[in-house]
């Protein structure tokens, strides 16, 4: 079995129903979710909005390969709402994305992993360091509580 991390959230409709939504939907469709952080509120990232984002961070085991992950996540996406309009960052439904797969280093037109921005978002940081403080990025060569503690991204991240 392999381990995958997942960053989910949203800030349209009924944000802690996404969550539990998209939650659900991945137990079914992905694998057994091991662990979750808590859920964090953090203002858009790149964009303005009316709206705060609710995030989190999982841990999933599953037996797909990691383009069948990322499959399985949009049709998760398209099923809750998920509108792609551009590739502009926009507000949305819900938003899954792979942070880590094992600790694979993965770089298609399709996917990168580990995701290529992570280490520059406090709110994908916080809640990784909360589930698994000692995981090594397998790129940068350093813990996620290192990354974290020297991450210039000053966004408020509220843990709820």
């Amino acid at each position: 079995m392999n381990q995958v991390f997942l960053l989910i959230g949203g800030n349209l409709d009924d944000r802690f129903g996404l969550l539990s939504a998209a939650k659900e939907d991945i137990s079914i469709e992905i694998g057994t979710i091991l662990k979750e952080s808590s859920i964090y509120e953090t203002a858009p990232w790149g964009f303005e909005s009316e709206q705060d984002f609710l995030n989190q961070v999982i841990i999933v085991s599953t037996s797909l390969s990691p383009i069948q992950v990322l499959r399985k996540c949009q049709i998760i996406e398209d099923r809750l709402g998920r509108v792609r309009k551009s590739e502009q960052y926009i507000s949305r439904t819900m938003d899954i994305d792979i942070l880590f797969y094992n600790d694979e280093i993965m770089n298609t037109s399709e996917l990168i992993i580990p995701h290529e921005r992570l280490h520059q978002r406090r709110f994908t940081l916080e809640p990784l360091v909360e589930i698994a403080p000692n995981l090594m990025h397998p790129v940068i060569k350093k813990l996620l509580s290192e990354l974290l503690n020297k991450c210039t991204d000053k966004a408020e991240v509220k843990k709820l």
